[in-house]
């Protein structure tokens, strides 16, 4: 199996490759504007610099990959978008993404109003990937975590439409969903999924 991860010099770019090096054997792709700062594994990966909005330097990277995960930060839109388009060239389908709580207004007044869409204009850019991700043909999973923590794994998982059941998560607790979802391309998908700790 052959894994993209795009921002893998990320925290969650980070977790989620150890715990693919640790519980398989998929070669991984290491995208990132800064991929020369990473040491890697020669054996099983490589890394590579290059700007997610280039097609050519994106294209580059996604031919032959069976998953792709991304953990971003920035012009997430665009990004989004770039991801999609350059996944339709290649024939790839399977893509994990990274967004966040409080984007469909899921939070409850008790966990935190501050984590609704309507409150907070930061998680507006995050509203819109998922809905770049949701409009396509793709064989998605988008990931709304919440706060990062550090922590042992333990998580709950909520759907789309669902409240929200918490207003923090550990970085473990993320990276053990990835692996799940990267070995089942059927768990969650096309779904929109939330993953806290619960109370």
């Amino acid at each position: 199996m052959n894994v993209l991860i795009l921002g893998a010099t990320g925290t969650l770019g980070s977790a989620a490759r150890q715990e693919l090096l640790n519980q398989t054997d998929a070669n991984l792709t290491l995208f990132s504007r800064s991929a020369d700062r990473l040491t890697v594994d020669p054996k099983r990966e490589k890394a590579i610099s290059g700007d997610l909005t280039n097609g050519q330097e994106l294209d580059a990277v996604m031919e032959g990959q069976d998953v792709v995960f991304a953990a971003l930060s920035g012009n997430l839109k665009r990004y989004a978008q770039s991801i999609v388009e350059s996944m339709d060239r290649n024939h790839v389908q399977r893509l994990i993404f990274i967004s966040s709580m409080g984007i469909y207004d899921e939070i409850p007044a008790s966990v935190g109003s501050r984590g609704n869409l309507k409150y907070n204009s930061v998680l507006r850019p995050y509203r819109e990937a998922a809905d770049v991700i949701e409009a396509s043909d793709l064989n998605y999973t988008v990931i709304r975590p919440g706060w990062f923590t550090g922590g042992p794994v333990n998580y709950e998982v909520t759907h789309k439409g669902e409240p929200f059941g918490g207003h923090d998560v550990s970085i473990n607790s993320i990276a053990d969903l990835v692996l799940k979802l990267v070995n089942d391309n059927q768990l969650y998908s096309k779904e929109s999924v939330g993953i806290n700790t619960p109370a």
